[in-house]
């Protein structure tokens, strides 16, 4: 079973850069969008045999998630307590497992939005806690922080820049003690240079200077379960690249 994950930074954007011909080439059996940035009855996409899930922000051209699943889900959940309106969260049930596609918050500049982000983390596993206790979760997404110095291209120079901060790694750390495991850290402990995301800089990308912020995470009780975990660093159409699952 194969699942794929991308922040597409504006689905249309996207497929007028070949988001559309990369799905057909690995034909997932289920794929996650974050950052689509547009309503479902906006984008002229709709590909065969799939279920399409969206879930937009109320404002318009911002954050907003997707999914297209070839089995269709038991359930469907849209956002989570506390948190409304920006389409941050897409939850899926499966007969053998939750899956939960989600876009954290950006700190942003000056981390001015830090306490929302710090806020929001709490719900968040609150949330996959909530399901981990009725069946094994899956969880993919940009979760907007390079975890380890490992996962990040200049570690010293980043430091508490946003998606870099001693309080959101802790938080992420936080997130995996409380049952879940980084399947692509897992599979690659000692993995350097595997980067997700760029800036668009020019030479940043070519030169590989990136952090690695998108996840496919489980719970630990998956993770015999998991094959291998992917990072498509050859793939364009966004700052981030798009990122997989084997199960």
């Amino acid at each position: 079973m194969l699942l794929v994950s991308w922040n597409v930074n504006g689905v249309r954007a996207c497929l007028g850069k070949g988001l559309d011909k990369f799905f057909d080439s690995i034909k997932p059996d289920i794929f996650c969008m974050q950052e689509i940035k547009a309503r479902q009855e906006q984008v002229n996409w709709d590909p065969l045999e799939y279920h399409t899930y969206w879930h937009s922000a109320q404002k318009a051209g911002y954050s907003g998630t997707a999914v297209f699943s070839k089995e269709k889900a038991l359930n469907v959940m849209y956002d989570m307590e506390g948190h409304n309106g920006e389409g941050r969260i897409l939850t899926l049930e499966y007969p053998d497992f939750y899956l939960v596609n989600t876009y954290t918050p950006n700190s942003q500049h000056e981390l001015l939005r830090l306490d929302f982000r710090m806020e929001w983390q709490d719900y968040f596993v609150s949330h996959l806690k909530m399901l981990d206790a009725q069946k094994p979760v899956v969880i993919c997404g940009d979760l907007n922080v390079a975890h380890q110095e490992i996962d990040i291209k200049n570690a010293k120079s980043n430091h508490n820049n946003p998606g870099f901060t001693d309080k959101e790694r802790q938080k992420m750390s936080e997130l995996l003690e409380a049952g879940f495991s980084d399947t692509y850290r897992e599979r690659y402990p000692d993995k350097h240079d595997a980067y997700t995301w760029w800036s668009y800089m020019p030479g940043v990308r070519e030169r590989n200077v990136g952090w690695r912020i998108d996840y496919f995470l489980t719970s630990k009780r998956l993770m015999p379960t998991v094959k291998d975990a992917l990072i498509y660093a050859d793939i364009y159409g966004s700052d981030h690249c798009p990122v997989g699952l084997v199960l």
